[in-house]
């Protein structure tokens, strides 16, 4: 049994993370400070359900706070340190730069640091395809080109990963960074296009598409990418690696799907496009598969179809939950 730090723990994928930690019967320590980039509810429903397994420990604080991550040490050690704490999304980033670089670079930071502090070995950062910038190859393999990114978000999380590498030179410590493509499920992110699309089509709401609608992504579904984020944990040295759906979609097949998933018909409003958006984002997963043995697994229809669900079932609240005016795709 092995014992874990996750940052980030009430967010859409991190809270998933633990949750299979826990299954499998290991301990883990989940921090996060419960901000307000999103609606908060959804961050404490995913919490009650961690708090709720034994072996869970939450601690509310900020991965950017260097002396509050410091403490942590005096919570025991850690195997591994899994850092998904993140402020994500295109359009914010444009709005509030120095808070993605407060949390994204600067907490990285501070973890990294603790980890040569205390002999932790292994730190795992959940990074972006956002990095590979406007025009990579499709399928786009990890030593694509990342030095032209389109926003801030991207650029704090490629400022990231090569602090990452600076520990990893300097210290040792083996890293592994995944960089995610879109990924997506039950109590996903509410800033994200699937959550947006399957509340403003079943709520009768106007789906609101910015450019033609052909602007293509490879969605992940959130079990996919955890199961490879936990394959991450072997020793690799220094590895940054894809994790990303098989299936790449257009945003206007993506919501023929959607429709056809609630049974519902969407309401389409058109916008111009916006300039901080890639037109296209495919991964290329041939690495995954060579170091991790994975490969994903969920379909778009399944996935969106467990999504759709789990929005039903929860609809006497999620209907409620703020989205803005934007589909970020």
């Amino acid at each position: 049994m092995a014992r874990y730090l996750i940052t980030g723990a009430a967010g859409f994928i991190a809270s998933q993370l633990a949750e299979e930690l826990l299954r499998q019967g290991h301990q883990v320590v989940g921090i996060d400070n419960l901000n307000n980039a999103y609606d908060v509810r959804l961050k404490e429903y995913r919490l009650v359900k961690l708090q709720a397994v034994p072996g869970f420990t939450f601690r509310k604080m900020d991965v950017s706070d260097r002396q509050a991550v410091r403490s942590l040490a005096d919570l025991g050690g850690y195997d591994a340190v899994f850092n998904l704490a993140a402020r994500a999304g295109v359009r914010d980033a444009v709005l509030d730069p120095w808070i993605f670089v407060e949390t994204n670079l600067n907490g990285t930071l501070n973890l990294l640091d603790l980890c040569r502090q205390t002999g932790i070995s292994k730190f795992i950062l959940a990074s972006t395809s956002g990095v590979y910038g406007a025009n990579p190859p499709l399928p786009t393999p990890e030593d694509a080109e990342t030095d032209h990114p389109l926003q801030p978000y991207a650029t704090s999380k490629k400022s990231a990963e090569l602090m990452c590498h600076a520990y990893h030179y300097l210290y040792g410590i083996d890293v592994t960074i995944f960089r995610y493509f879109n990924v997506y499920g039950p109590a996903g992110r509410p800033d994200a296009v699937m959550f947006r699309l399957i509340q403003w089509v079943i709520e009768g709401l106007p789906v609101k598409i910015f450019g033609d609608g052909h602007q293509t992504r490879g969605f992940t579904y959130v079990g996919d990418v955890v199961k490879g984020t936990i394959l991450g944990l072997k020793p690799m040295g220094y590895e940054i690696i894809n994790l990303g759906g098989h299936e790449s979609i257009s945003v206007n097949a993506l919501l023929q799907k959607v429709e056809a998933g609630t049974g519902r018909t969407a309401q389409v409003e058109r916008h111009p496009v916006q300039r901080a958006d890639i037109f296209a984002s495919q991964a290329d997963i041939h690495k995954a598969g060579r170091l991790l043995g994975w490969v994903p697994q969920v379909s778009l229809e399944e996935g969106i179809q467990k999504t759709v669900d789990w929005y039903l079932q929860e609809r006497s609240w999620a209907q409620t939950i703020s989205t803005t005016a934007q589909v970020e795709i």
